[in-house]
């Protein structure tokens, strides 16, 4: 499993019910190592929902979810995220009262300054993690080209700026996997292009990308191989130029989506 192009997530016959509604349908798929891999398909086709089954916030109703080998189905969020499996979400949930650096300083997990003994007894030690922690919070603010906002509060941030402060706070984590749920959502080009090369450059640093996007033209431009969901299954599955010619796709997005595919 460790092999460049090996499967890091697979999705083995999910289902997950609401009341009457299948929103997810036995849905079988594999994302591999070192790939950036879209997720497409209509609204209601279930591509959220298998983001919430595959990170913890929803338990399915049957099947499994393999995370380089390991069955964590059901596991609670926090457990799938100290794993190295980490989302962001369609509306970026920063902290919106606190600065832009003190978002990404309280990302890491087992602060010792959590427990308030430690700033007693072992202040060193505290002071010593903070600034480790405050220097790989820069390092990381200026990869996503945030620095110069590192004071700002984070709600006065653009709806771009938010969307990349958002993938700073998780690239604090040191995930293996990352999924992304429209990052391109509201964001305008001069940043969606900053933030498609930033994923582009992380992808060579070793980081797997599985993203939900709705704009084709980032999809096409990012994303190798891209998988289809209709009417919560995979529909179809490979590379850009064969899923746009694909006519079963072309049927699935009829009535709203076509035009995404044609132009």
């Amino acid at each position: 499993m460790d092999a460049q192009g090996q499967p890091i997530l697979e999705v083995v016959d999910l289902v997950k019910d609401f009341g009457g509604l299948r929103a997810v349908d036995g849905c079988r798929l594999e994302v591999r190592r070192g790939t950036i891999t879209g997720l497409i398909g209509p609204n209601g086709a279930g591509k959220t929902t298998l983001f919430n089954l595959v990170t913890g916030f929803l338990r399915p109703d049957a099947g499994r979810v393999l995370f380089q080998g390991e069955d964590i189905t059901g596991l609670p969020p926090h457990q799938v995220f100290r794993r190295g499996l980490a989302r962001t979400f369609q509306i970026p949930r920063e902290h919106r009262l606190m600065s832009v650096l003190e978002n990404l300083m309280l990302v890491p997990p087992g602060q010792l300054g959590e427990r308030f003994w430690n700033t007693w007894f072992r202040p060193g030690l505290v002071r010593a993690q903070e600034e480790a922690i405050r220097h790989r919070a820069l390092e990381v603010l200026e990869f996503v080209e945030l620095a110069q906002l590192q004071d700002e509060y984070a709600g006065n941030l653009s709806g771009g700026q938010r969307k990349l402060l958002e993938l700073a706070r998780v690239l604090m984590a040191d995930p293996l996997l990352v999924l992304l749920d429209e990052p391109g959502a509201g964001v305008n080009p001069t940043l969606m292009r900053k933030l498609a090369s930033r994923i582009e450059d992380l992808q060579g640093r070793g980081i797997t990308f599985l993203i939900i996007e709705h704009d084709m033209d980032l999809v096409m431009r990012l994303c190798n191989p891209v998988i289809v969901m209709s009417e919560g299954r995979r529909l179809a599955e490979g590379p850009p130029e064969e899923i746009r010619r694909d006519p079963r796709v072309l049927e699935a997005y009829l009535g709203g989506q076509y035009v995404a595919f044609e132009g």
